[in-house]
This record gives C-alpha cells, sequence and structure tokens, in this order.
C-alpha cells in the first residue's frame, strides 16, 4: 500500500524496548478486535447484499466508527513501536551523541503538534455530538471522540520516548528552543498574516523540510507545517484542520486498506507467495536469465495479492537469492533488480496506493487497476530485457530443465494461491464487487487455504498479524490525514490557483506538463514516498491534467510510476534501503548497480506517458 506501508513494515527493527509496551496492550487488543470487527461488518454486508438481497444499513455507519478508532489507535501502537514513516538520511549523518539529541528534539517536536491540536480535537468532537447518525440515530460524537483519545495519546508516547531516551540537559534544550521558536512566531504574527505567500514558503515548506530532515515522521511535519501557518499567519481555527484531517481518514474506500494488509500478512505466514515462486521457478529457472525472470514474475503475481512492496520482497528474496547467487549473480544486480521489480509491481492490483489514489483524485478504481495490470507489463518488459543482457555471463552449469511431473506437482501446490490475485482483479475490473468487498473475500479465502493447504497460523501468530496491520494502518491514515489538511491549506491560500496558471501556461501543451509531473513525481517519490506525495499533490494537479485534456487513468499511471522510481533511488529514496535490508546487501555496495535498472524503468515511464492508449486503451 505503497505506499507508507512498504516502508513502514521494518521501521522498527532493532529499536529495543517500547515506551509504553506495558500499558498498550488494552489498546493492542481493542485494535485488533476493531479490525475483526471491519473486516466481518464488510464481509456480512457484501454478502447479504448479493446472496439474500437484503442490505444492512446500518453496516457502513457501524464500519465507519470502528475505522476511525482503528485509525487512531493504530497510529498510537505505530507511535510506541516507532513505525511512523521517517526521513532518517540526515540523522545518520550526525555523530551518535548529536543523534540523540536531535531524535529527543523531534519527539518532543511531534508531542508539541499533538497537543497544539488536542483541544481542537476535543471542540470538534463536542460539535459532532449535534450531528446525528441517520441509521444508528446516534451523536455523531461517538465516531469523532477517537480524535482526541487517539490525538492526547499519541502526545503522551512521544513524551515518554523523549524522557526514556534523553538526559535532563537535552530535554530542557529542546524545550527551550520550541518554546522561544513559538514566542518568536507570535510576536511576529502581524507581519506574518501580511506576508502571504512568504509566510507559506516559511511554514508549509521550511518548517516542513526543517522538520523532515530532524527526523520527525512525514504525517507530523505537515501537520507542524499545517499547524503553525493557520495559527500565526491566518485567522482560520484549527478546528477546522481538525475536520479536514477527519475528511482524509473518513472515505468508505479506504476500508480496504487494512484488509489488503491484513491480506498481505496472511500471504507472509501461510507460504502462499513462496509456493508461486517456486512454480515460477520451475517453469522458466532453466534458461538463461531465468531466475531474473523468475524474481520479476514472482513480484508480478505476489503484488497481485499482498498490496505491498515490503510483503513482496521479503516472500521472493529468500526463496530466489540462494540459487542466484550460485548461478553467479552478484549480491548488488540482485538488490538492484528486486528493488527496481518492486517498483514495476507497484501498479500490479491491489495496490494501496492505487486505492488511495482513486480516493483523493476521484478516479475510478476499477479503471486504475486495469490499466495498472497493462502498465506493469510494459515496466516487466523493459527490465527483463535488461536483466537478459547482463545474464550473458550467468553460469548455467548443472542446471536441468525439471521433469513435467516436477512442474505439474508445484502447480498442484500453487494452484489456490495463484487464484488468489486472478479473484481480485477480474472481481474489481468485471464490476462484480467493490475494492472494499473484494478484500474481504480475499482475506477469508486466504485464511482459509492457508490454514488447510499451507500449513495453518497459530492464533498468537494471527493476533500480531491484527496487531501489526492495526499499527500500519494508524500509521497510512494519520499520513493521509494531515496530508489532507495540508493540501487544503494550499489551496485556501491561492497556491492552486497561481499553480494551474503557471502549468497551463508551460509551452508544450500536455506534453510540457507531463514532463513536469514526472520531474515533479520523481523528487516527492524521493522525499515523502507515495502516500504523502499522491495526497498532498492530487488535488493542485489532477484539475490542471484535465484542463489540458488528459484523461485522469493515464496520469494516473504516469505519476504513480514517476513516484515509484523516485522511491527506489538512490541515496535518498527510501524503498532503495529497504530492498538492501531484507537482502542483507550494504547500500555502499549496492548503489552503483541499480542506475541501469533505473534508467530501464524511466524508459518504461517514456513510454507509458507518451502512448496514453497503454493506459486507457483496454479500458
Amino acid at each position: 500500500m505503497a505506499t507508507a506501508e512498504d516502508t513502514l513494515a521494518l521501521a522498527a527493527a532493532g529499536q529495543g524496548a517500547r515506551a509504553g509496551s506495558r500499558f498498550m496492550r488494552p489498546v493492542e487488543a481493542v485494535a485488533a478486535l476493531l479490525l475483526l470487527v471491519v473486516v466481518s461488518l464488510l464481509l456480512a454486508g457484501a454478502l447479504s447484499r448479493y446472496i439474500f438481497a437484503f442490505p444492512i444499513i446500518w453496516g457502513d455507519e457501524v464500519a465507519s466508527i470502528c475505522f476511525i478508532w482503528l485509525a487512531m489507535l493504530g497510529s498510537v501502537i505505530a507511535i510506541d513501536r516507532n513505525e511512523h514513516l521517517r526521513l532518517t538520511l540526515f540523522l545518520k549523518a550526525l555523530p551518535p551523541r548529536a543523534e540523540r539529541f536531535v531524535e529527543t528534539f523531534a519527539l518532543l517536536l511531534v508531542a508539541a503538534f499533538l497537543l497544539a491540536i488536542a483541544y481542537p480535537a476535543y471542540d470538534y468532537a463536542v460539535e459532532e455530538s449535534f450531528i446525528t447518525l441517520p441509521a444508528l440515530g446516534i451523536p455523531g460524537s461517538l465516531r469523532a471522540a477517537a480524535l482526541p483519545v487517539g490525538i492526547c495519546a499519541m502526545a503522551a508516547l512521544a513524551v515518554a520516548h523523549a524522557v526514556r531516551r534523553s538526559s535532563v540537559r537535552d530535554l530542557a534544550i529542546c524545550l527551550g528552543f520550541i518554546a522561544a521558536v513559538l514566542a518568536a512566531l507570535w510576536l511576529a504574527s502581524p507581519m506574518l498574516a501580511k506576508a502571504g505567500n512568504g509566510a507559506i514558503v516559511l511554514f508549509l515548506v521550511g518548517f516542513v523540510v526543517a522538520a523532515l530532515a530532524a527526523g520527525v515522521p512525514i504525517a507530523f511535519c505537515f501537520g507542524i507545517g499545517t499547524v503553525c501557518y493557520l495559527a500565526f499567519a491566518t485567522h482560520v481555527p484549527l478546528m477546522v484542520m481538525i475536520g479536514r484531517m477527519d475528511e482524509g481518514m473518513s472515505s468508505l474506500i479506504l476500508l480496504s486498506v487494512p484488509v489488503f494488509v491484513l491480506l498481505g500478512c496472511i500471504l507472509d505466514h501461510t507460504g502462499m507467495g513462496k509456493a508461486i515462486v517456486d512454480f515460477l521457478a520451475s517453469l522458466l529457472g532453466h534458461v538463461k536469465a531465468g531466475m531474473s525472470y523468475v524474481l520479476l514474475g514472482s513480484l508480478f503475481v505476489v503484488s497481485g495479492i499482498s498490496g505491498s512492496k515490503v510483503s513482496d520482497m521479503a516472500t521472493v528474496a529468500p526463496a530466489l537469492f540462494p540459487e542466484m547467487k550460485r548461478r553467479g549473480h552478484q549480491p548488488k544486480e540482485m538488490i538492484a533488480l528486486l528493488a527496481t521489480g518492486a517498483a514495476m509491481a507497484d501498479t500490479v492490483p491491489p495496490s494501496i496506493v492505487l486505492i488511495v489514489l482513486g480516493s483523493v483524485a476521484g478516479v475510478s478504481i476499477a479503471a486504475l487497476f486495469t490499466s495498472g495490470f497493462i502498465v506493469a507489463m510494459v515496466l516487466l518488459a523493459v527490465l527483463a530485457a535488461l536483466a537478459r543482457i547482463k545474464a550473458r555471463d550467468e553460469d548455467m552449469t548443472g542446471v536441468r530443465r525439471p521433469s513435467v511431473g516436477v512442474v505439474w506437482r508445484t502447480l498442484l501446490v500453487a494452484a489456490p494461491a495463484l487464484v488468489l490475485p486472478f479473484l481480485i482483479r477480474s472481481a474489481v475490473s468485471g464490476g462484480v464487487a467493490t475494492t472494499t468487498e473484494v478484500s474481504t473475500i480475499a482475506v477469508v479465502y486466504a485464511l482459509f487455504v492457508g490454514m488447510v493447504l499451507y500449513g495453518g497460523i497459530s492464533r498468537r501468530t494471527f493476533y500480531s498479524m491484527l496487531v501489526e496491520t492495526a499499527a500500519l494502518t494508524g500509521a497510512i491514515l494519520v499520513i493521509l490525514a494531515c496530508a489532507v489538511a495540508m493540501a487544503w491549506a494550499i489551496t485556501q491560500a491561492g497556491i492552486a490557483s497561481a499553480l494551474a496558471a503557471f502549468m497551463a501556461g508551460l509551452p508544450g501543451g500536455w506534453i510540457g506538463f507531463l514532463a513536469v509531473s514526472i520531474v515533479v513525481f520523481l523528487v516527492l517519490g524521493c522525499i515523502l514516498e507515495g502516500l504523502p506525495a499522491i495526497v498532498l499533490m492530487a488535488p493542485l494537479m489532477y484539475p490542471i491534467a484535465r484542463q489540458l485534456g488528459i484523461n485522469d487513468v493515464h496520469y494516473s499511471m504516469v505519476i504513480v510510476t514517476a513516484m515509484n522510481i523516485g522511491l527506489m533511488t538512490p541515496p535518498i529514496g527510501i524503498g532503495f534501503y529497504l530492498a538492501c535490508k531484507i537482502g542483507n546487501v550494504s547500500p555502499d555496495a549496492a548503489i552503483g548497480a541499480i542506475w541501469p535498472y533505473l534508467v530501464a524503468l524511466f524508459v518504461g515511464l517514456i513510454v507509458v506517458a507518451a502512448v496514453p492508449w497503454i493506459s486507457i486503451g483496454m479500458l
């Protein structure tokens, strides 16, 4: 789901004891229960409507209540586990003493932001009490109360982390600096209110970049910039920002995000992904560059189940890397192919990035899924061609073509797993069911097949999967919430209209606009990762693209592909480092090998951008 879900999964490895672990068990249990309720409600609603022709009227409202509580409690768990997405490139370049100090500063900055919006969130929940949910007949405050509860819990945990990790001296210096900056901004607020775009640059660019460099999680970077801008340069009450954050987390389409994340966990723990890899290896492993083809093909097929790059890479790499090494593949080349293959596969449905993009930009998810499959095949072709060129010296000694019996046996084992991606794609693309409904059906199918045919899942493992899914969901949705609030602030400041006028005046018409969009999303993919970049820029860029006559689906494929290339581009792209971690290869060793593969992906991107039929011809 790039998606953020990809970069978050391994973020907390090796972090040691958690600040609030003793008090987090009830929170984790409630979050796991809420996830089960959401999945059960969605499944029951789909079955009731399609089988019994009896829709559950109150189902969406209950699911919406559970979903926002799941998002906020999940974000609390993510704070406790240090799983919120952040940029650590600059932190790691500091000496250990300075790194600890800056991390303390970042935690206190997060706490200050959360405390600043805590009372507005409470006010918002009180205001929602005057709204009655039509089907349930209960006040909306029951749902909105999740916001102040989650915000206050996250603030408490951020402070606890800072106190546990830092000295009194460091805490005092950081608090003093934050207080001094806030006092200076308060004194300068009359001037900032008159500064116009200067204030926008200071808060929504300068403050966000500074916080990002300090290691503040990306979601809170957006929130800090937006809060400071609204508080010191406008007269807009902060409760309005809370409303925009709620809006960013409230789309029913987003209900499929935690369900597909859970599906990826099931894929990992049952061995369904490995069965697919083994089958493809029996088909292609004996030819020149065969294992590279298997790696790319496995990423392509497995991504159609999990929707997560982390899950894809973690499933494929351990199964294929030993044999690839035996055949003479260098580890750095394997990492390069793994990283760019994962970028290629991110448009294969069910992609969480595409689901979020469809929600934010108002584009048909079924159309995005159909188009994404074709675009991924184009990118797969260019990567496979490069892999074949690089495999000219591959050592094929002792490699034999498997017998027909072996191929059939691996097919029989993999068949139940192979059904799943085609079930998801055909059901959504054919209009049989919505993305959300398909995700729940896929989870039930995967659980049944995994437990009956692939070794099963213990209750303890299943519980840990639920908690991990809740944490990942919370981290994703907080990014969406803060990015939506920041995008709204940018729009209200008039930047959107100014940007539209500038972009519309670019030479080259729609071609020039696409070229600039590619550059913008390549850079944003490096810095922000997929979900925040999409949520931040989609409201600004899509109206311009429509004005220039660019098809929404075509534009979506171009920017998502550009963003994925940026995500894997060193030295900043976090996906590259994630691939290195999964493959246990030093980034310094792999950084020189990835460039030819990135160039191949870029060639594929240019082809997709130049030929709209690739994106829209099958719709």
